[in-house]
């Protein structure tokens, strides 16, 4: 049976006191659940003090971007290499806002899935549709075509000890969230398009949910069968409402 993950995206948020205070309430908020997997991908300048605040407890370093190089003349980018000797595990790649405000092509996410790849840490592939692409009944054509970056060029052999993210961007960071009804629709037909290529592989990989994930929600979604865990924005930055959506997914594993 697939092992649920819920990581914490903290986006451009933090400082220093944050870290500490962050990590220090969700390792007093999580230190008796199991049942789910727990990763927090921090602002990279704060990935070295978390790795530290971190250690010894069961919750994982992830981060939030990665380059397709592993050294040279590119300024301001951080390798693959670096990220796994400074300790991350989960690398997020394709985020829709990397997509919009950096213009991230598919081209360039499969690239960086290779990448992460070959370093040995496990890349967190973020895929969805904008607003428009849902009124207009695309979302499975966008999903497609975002998943087929990486299959076509790497088979789906290439999606074992990986994670998917399905965000739809119109849901993330603006309150509104797909029904669990919806999210499941669109998780299955991510799952059956890798079945496609690899059966077994497909009903081992990880489909996280993302988009306004909360603790209110978190529960309803996490009881479909397809629904593996959650991509979290806003509430992971509060320890307690986090903890509340890492418990409703390992509450949610046991009674599957």
């Amino acid at each position: 049976m697939r092992h649920p993950l819920v990581m914490g995206n903290w986006k451009l948020n933090g400082n220093k006191n944050m870290v500490n205070e962050l990590i220090t309430g969700l390792r007093n908020e999580l230190s008796s659940v199991d049942g789910c997997d727990v990763a927090i991908a921090p602002p990279f300048i704060y990935l070295d003090q978390a790795k530290h605040q971190l250690s010894g407890g069961r919750i994982v370093l992830g981060a939030q971007n990665v380059d397709i190089n592993l050294s040279g003349a590119f300024t301001g980018e951080t390798s693959a290499n670096m990220l796994k000797d400074i300790g991350a595990k989960f690398i997020i790649i394709g985020h829709s806002e990397r997509r919009t405000y950096h213009k991230e092509s598919d081209e360039l996410i499969a690239e960086k899935f290779a990448v992460v790849k070959e370093a040995g840490l496990v890349p967190v592939l973020c895929i969805g549709e904008t607003e428009a692409e849902n009124e207009a009944g695309q979302t499975e054509a966008v999903c497609a075509k975002q998943l087929d970056a990486v299959l076509k060029t790497m088979g789906a052999k290439v999606f074992e000890n990986t994670v998917i993210a399905y965000e739809p961007v119109w849901a993330i960071g603006t309150g509104k969230s797909a029904t669990p009804a919806q999210a499941q629709a669109v998780h299955k037909f991510i799952r059956d398009h890798i079945a496609k290529h690899d059966a077994e592989t497909a009903a081992k990989v990880i489909i996280q949910y993302g988009g306004s994930v909360n603790a209110d929600n978190a529960a309803e979604l996490f009881s479909q069968p397809d629904i593996d865990g959650a991509l979290v924005g806003g509430a992971s930055l509060k320890a307690d409402a986090f903890a509340v959506i890492v418990k409703a997914a390992a509450a949610a594993k046991k009674a599957k």
